[in-house]
């Protein structure tokens, strides 16, 4: 019964082994890899020529045309402070005072001298008079008349000195109340109430400044280098410090001289935005633009960096196929969302602008439709 049990086993595998093999016989043979290489599909765009601007950036200060550093003009302690940095105050404003007893005292004196002297006045102006109308009815001399003459003109002289003194007190008086020279912006206040102001300190006590907030200028000093380049009318972008433009404008003044602590040439361009946009003492970047020049363009996207070194890849055809052939490229200055290229490529040049992070030179790519 085993030998027969195991006759059955054998049949039936080799039943097995027929099926199997018919079918193999029905399925249709592999297609043969297809020959030739595959390139890696990619965007490109074509380089075109750009009026592209040359410039330089340098950092400017906006200074107003106005702008006064308040000193002390007497000596005295500093009884009040009413403004703050930062306010907007009008032309006659009080500011600060100094302590004003001692000068108000002098005044005081200065006005009874003066009353002094009046009195004396009026009467040797009665007293003239009357000498005069006995001179002429001949019942005093002339000498006489002469001494009264003499004490006349000497009380007039005294008494409009008095008045001249008083005057100049009073005057002296008004110093001890700084006032705003014009309408502006407080700017720092590095003195307080209590100090001991004085024009006599070397330096001189700074109490604060007044900016008028209007007619801005751009003060940019530019290296003595370009010495031959700068003059009136160059063109300048106000920069800000996340490079968004904030105005152009035009240089109107160019130093004759060179600032012998920058060693650079000063150039003012004046400055019309308002004051929420740009402000005195403020500092910006100002892109000072020598001349425009045609030059080829790229996108952003098409450039890479490698060891230091700028390349694109340049979409290439040979043998009926593209290859990204990596070309160094020298850069100019970005003109919005692309790269001027100095040298490296020429206008009609097509540039790789997607999966650039994949490319090896010499690789075979695939431009996509309408790229």
């Amino acid at each position: 019964m085993i030998i027969s049990a195991l006759k059955r086993i054998q049949g039936i595998v080799c039943l097995v082994l027929v099926g199997l093999a018919a079918a193999g016989c029905k399925q249709k043979p592999a297609a043969p890899a297809e020959g030739g290489m595959q390139g890696l599909p990619v965007q490109t765009a074509t380089v075109t020529m750009a009026p592209v601007p040359q410039s330089n950036e340098y950092v400017a200060t906006i200074k107003s045309r106005r702008s006064a550093t308040l000193l002390p003009q007497v000596s005295g302690i500093l009884t009040r402070i009413l403004v703050r940095s930062g306010d907007h105050v009008k032309a006659g404003q009080t500011l600060m005072e100094i302590d004003p007893r001692q000068q108000m005292a002098t005044v005081d004196s200065a006005r009874a001298t003066e009353r002094q002297k009046k009195a004396l006045y009026d009467y040797n102006t009665s007293e003239i008079g009357r000498q005069r109308k006995l001179f002429e009815a001949g019942i005093t001399s002339r000498d006489v008349f002469e001494q009264a003459q003499q004490a006349f003109d000497n009380s007039k002289a005294d008494y409009e000195s008095a008045v001249q003194l008083r005057k100049t007190q009073e005057e002296q008086l008004a110093y001890y109340s700084i006032r705003a020279p014009f309408d502006g912006v407080v700017g720092d206040i590095p003195v307080h109430v209590g100090d001991f102001a004085s024009p006599a300190s070397s330096p001189a006590t700074v109490l604060t400044t007044v900016d008028e907030n209007k007619d801005l200028e751009a003060y940019i000093y530019v290296p003595t280098e370009r010495a031959s380049q700068v003059r009136q009318g160059l063109e300048v972008d106000l920069m800000g410090t996340n490079g968004n433009l904030l105005e152009k404008t035009k240089a109107n003044f160019v130093s004759a001289q060179v600032d012998s602590t920058l060693q650079g040439i000063l150039v003012k361009a004046p400055v019309h935005a308002s004051p929420e946009i740009l402000r005195n003492a403020q500092m910006v970047d100002a892109r000072v633009i020598w001349s425009v020049k045609s030059m080829a363009v790229v996108p952003v996207l098409a450039v890479t960096r490698q060891g230091g070194q700028s390349f694109v890849f340049v979409a290439q055809q040979k043998d009926g196929h593209t290859f990204a052939i990596q070309t160094p490229v020298t850069l100019g200055d970005t003109v919005g969302n692309s790269y001027s290229i100095s040298s490296g490529l020429t206008a009609g040049d097509k540039v790789i602008v997607s999966a650039t992070q994949f490319l090896v030179n010499g690789m075979p790519v695939m431009p996509l439709p309408g790229a």
